[in-house]
C-alpha cells in the first residue's frame, strides 16, 4: 500500500505541477511515478495486485500524455491514490 501511496502522490505533483505551467517540475514527477509503478510490479509480494498495477500505470500514462482513450479524469485518479494514501496512514499508526 505505501509503494502506491509514494507512486500517487508522484501522480499529483506531476499534473498539479503541469497546471502550474512548471513543465519541467511536472516532467520529473511523472518520470519518478513511471518508475515508481515499474517496481512496484517487479516486486514479487505485488504478484496478486499486478494486473491493477498495470492498469493503473496505462491509465496515468494515457492521461498524462493527453490521449485519455480509457476516460479518466486527473480528480478521478488523485482519488484512487487518496485512498492507498488512507490505507498506508492506518498501517502507520499500528
Amino acid at each position: 500500500m505505501m509503494q502506491l501511496a509514494n507512486a500517487g502522490a508522484d501522480v499529483s505533483r506531476s499534473f498539479r505541477h503541469r497546471r502550474e505551467g512548471r513543465m519541467e517540475d511536472s516532467e520529473a514527477a511523472f518520470e519518478r511515478a513511471m518508475e515508481l509503478f515499474y517496481l512496484i510490479g517487479e516486486d514479487p509480494k505485488n504478484k496478486t495486485r499486478l494486473k491493477e498495477i498495470l492498469r493503473a500505470r496505462a491509465v496515468y500514462a494515457d492521461l498524462y500524455a493527453g490521449i485519455n482513450e480509457f476516460n479518466f479524469t486527473e480528480e478521478w485518479l488523485d482519488g484512487y491514490f487518496m485512498d492507498f494514501n488512507y490505507l498506508a496512514a492506518i498501517q502507520r499508526e499500528r
